[in-house]
């Protein structure tokens, strides 16, 4: 009895294990599966479904799914699927949510969300329906996407824009990849070509280049295709090529391309970017200023005038074959050879280095000058040099023009003796002249010398030109020379004139222009003496002239000649004063006498104490 007692106990103890380890094994289970639902990093949803899923309330929510919507556990239990979706979006909701019960689907991608406070997120949404005491559960996954939507938003819209940009954009782009194939370009290349894309990857490189710029090209690929593979991730192409390409039509068009790697997350080149635009233009453009620079340079080397391009040191870049002949030089490297100095005079040397020192202090000195040059084989030169700052290669440099001027030199220098041996010629002349009146009327010639000295001196005070000046004494001293042509007994006369001898002496004016008419002279002295008793109303004799038609020399020459004839006696009439005189003169500028010569008189008198010789 006590055994089979015993046998039926150790059983009951049997079965009874299985049952409390189930149940153990069940609340292990429970606590694992409480323990992953909350810990989750994505949302989970626990719901049972029957009928409409409108109305459903969910049975469990994890901590998650209360977070990134912003309920408590307790609101969350009291929602159903409409309260989580935008009513716009809910039919389609639904209907996603009914296929994941009947595992047609897994995943619902992209479905809006609402979080408690009005705002939304989206959210991938997987789901799984399991059976539990005999009913359909459904368990769902909330895997928030908003941050990841909004980044592919944001990529769509750049590709988007990096499309419109590459469409639209003048410039061309194109893709190759490392064997030079292409595999892409921008529209804005298949338009200018004439090619289509497909056409143009379908060629070879070789087939839309020309040939010499397919030669640089390979040349350029050949050099860093190589470097590039074995460099850093950071190693940057940065070079430029200018390439002209073959168009379907058979025209050519000129581009400037630039090339860079495209790479891979670990900086692997994996495709060649270029980015090219049209030069054709540019390109035309340079090759007329080259055609043109042609041009010049020869126009330059057969310039009768010396040409020479020199730095802002002076040094000589260029010079054409006539500089060379003016310096006596067989070559530009034979007159670079030869210093400044030595081809310089001193007095030029010295003024050269004035000039340098200017220029090197941003000056740039006299435009137009003079110089006297040594040839190589001694022979001393004058040039008229003419400089100014051009670009020359691209840089600022001068361009300095020299025109021969010894013969013209030399021509000067007999002129200017000539003129000297004239001016004596004259001076005798006169000196002969003045002779002849003083030997004729002693008083007259008196009369000329003391009014050349003071028309003189109000030249002088006036400052006018040492000329002009010259011209002034020696017209004072003979300005009454056509006297000689009125008889003695009339200018010696001691009474009063008659009316008809007054016209007399009024002719001497006339008299004297016919007597120097034709005398050769540096100065206009016959229409100086022609013009000495005009005034500036034009109530003179003997041709009424006014103003700026009467010479300065005649103006002051009356201004001195009437305050030495009021101030000295006539054989007619005593003297009547200098300070008469000067009265006479003051009264009348501006009216007959010349305003400045008045003034320019009344100083000397009046401030310098001048007094008639």
């Amino acid at each position: 009895m006590s055994s089979n007692h015993k046998t039926k106990a150790a059983l009951s103890q049997e079965t009874a294990n299985p049952r409390q380890q189930a149940a153990k094994a069940f609340k292990e289970a429970d606590s694992a599966y409480r323990t992953i639902f909350d810990l989750s990093s994505d949302g989970m949803l626990v719901g049972r479904f029957s009928g409409r899923l409108n109305g459903n309330k969910f049975m469990d929510a994890n901590e998650k799914i209360c977070e990134m919507l912003g309920y408590t556990k307790e609101e969350f239990l009291n929602l159903s699927i409409p309260d989580l979706h935008p009513k716009e979006s809910l039919s389609y909701i639904i209907q996603k949510a009914e296929k994941i019960i009947n595992n047609e689907i897994s995943v619902a991608q992209n479905i809006p969300m609402l979080r408690k406070d009005g705002s939304f997120l989206f959210t991938d949404i997987s789901g799984r329906t399991i059976k539990l005491n005999g009913k359909k559960h459904l368990v769902v996954i909330v895997k928030d996407i908003t941050e990841r939507t909004k980044s592919e938003k944001l990529l769509k819209e750049s590709e988007e824009k990096y499309h419109l940009l590459a469409d639209h954009m003048k410039d061309y782009i194109w893709l190759m990849d490392l064997n030079l194939k292409v595999t892409y370009v921008s529209p804005s290349a298949e338009k200018v070509m004439g090619y289509t894309q497909a056409e143009i990857k379908q060629l070879p490189i070789d087939k839309f280049l020309a040939t010499t710029s397919f030669k640089a090209a390979m040349d350029f690929f050949s050099e860093e295709m190589p470097r590039a593979l074995a460099a850093p991730p950071d190693y940057v192409l940065n070079r430029t090529l200018e390439l002209e390409f073959c168009c379907k039509d058979g025209q050519t068009i000129w581009g400037e391309v630039s090339f860079s790697f495209i790479r891979d997350r670990n900086g692997k080149p994996i495709s060649i970017l270029a980015e090219s635009r049209n030069i054709s233009k540019r390109k035309e453009i340079e090759y007329e200023l080259r055609a043109s620079e042609e041009n010049f340079r020869q126009s330059l080397d057969h310039s009768p005038l010396g040409v020479r391009i020199s730095t802002i040191e002076g040094e000589t870049i260029y010079a054409n074959s006539a500089i060379l002949d003016i310096y006596g030089y067989g070559s530009v490297e034979e007159l670079k050879k030869t210093s400044v100095k030595e081809r310089y005079t001193p007095q030029s040397y010295a003024e050269f280095q004035k000039r340098k020192q200017k220029r090197l202090k941003g000056e740039f000195g006299p435009f137009e000058y003079e110089i006297s040059i040594v040839r190589k084989d001694g022979e001393i030169r004058h040039l008229h040099v003419f400089r100014k700052e051009i670009f020359w290669n691209g840089e600022k440099q001068s361009q300095v023009i020299y025109q021969d001027i010894t013969t013209r030199k030399k021509t000067e220098e007999k002129l200017n003796e000539l003129l000297k041996t004239l001016r004596q010629s004259v001076k005798t002349t006169i000196q002969v002249l003045s002779l002849a009146t003083e030997v004729r009327d002693p008083y007259t010639a008196g009369h000329q010398k003391r009014v050349a000295h003071l028309a003189r001196t109000i030249a002088k005070e006036k400052g006018l030109s040492r000329d002009v000046i010259d011209g002034i004494r020696m017209a004072g001293v003979i300005h009454d020379i056509g006297k000689l042509s009125i008889p003695s007994e009339i200018l010696a006369k001691p009474t009063q004139l008659t009316q008809l001898e007054f016209s007399l002496i009024k002719e001497h004016s006339r008299a004297g222009y016919e007597m120097l008419k034709d005398v050769e002279s540096p100065w206009p002295l016959a229409e100086i003496l022609y013009q000495h008793h005009e005034r500036m109303n034009g109530t003179g004799y003997p041709r009424n002239l006014k103003g700026n038609e009467i010479l300065i020399e005649a103006r002051v020459l009356a201004v001195a000649d009437v305050v030495e004839a009021m101030a000295s006696h006539r054989p007619y009439r005593p003297g009547f004063g200098i300070e008469a005189a000067l009265e006479e003169i003051e009264k009348n500028k501006g009216i007959l006498y010349d305003e400045t010569v008045v003034h320019a008189c009344l100083r000397l008198f009046r401030e310098k104490g001048y007094q008639l010789p």
